[in-house]
């Protein structure tokens, strides 16, 4: 004859399976988050997904900080440019610098996923 568990000791025994999971999904949501708001380029909405690596490979590929800021003011100018061309407007402002590859806003990464709303009454 077999002995009947209690449901709530099934339940309790899965539990941190359950748990591990959940946070394992959020942890990977926030990285995702995380990662896009990293590799926002200025303007990227009027690129092609090759002008945007190539653009990214220039500033990794850059030697010094000034060289990294030449690539973007020059940049920066190429998207307004292109955004007058199709009437269209882009900030004036630069984005912030800093968040690249290998930097790290340290454990948690701040409230607010890198300010950037994705209309949800925010």
């Amino acid at each position: 004859m077999k002995k009947k568990r209690p449901l709530y000791a099934m339940l309790a025994a899965g539990a941190p399976f359950y748990m591990a999971m959940a946070l394992s999904t959020a942890a990977v949501a926030q990285t995702q988050t995380q990662n896009e708001a990293q590799t926002q380029v200025y303007g990227s909405q009027l690129m092609t997904h090759q002008e945007r690596i190539e653009y990214r490979n220039r500033l990794r590929s850059a030697k010094t900080e000034e060289e990294r800021e030449r690539i973007r003011m020059q940049h920066h100018k190429q998207m307004q440019k292109r955004a007058r061309e199709r009437n269209l407007v882009l900030p004036d402002n630069l984005p912030a610098q800093g968040g690249g590859m290998g930097r790290s806003r340290g454990i948690g990464g701040g409230m607010g996923g890198g300010g950037m709303s994705r209309g949800r009454g925010r």
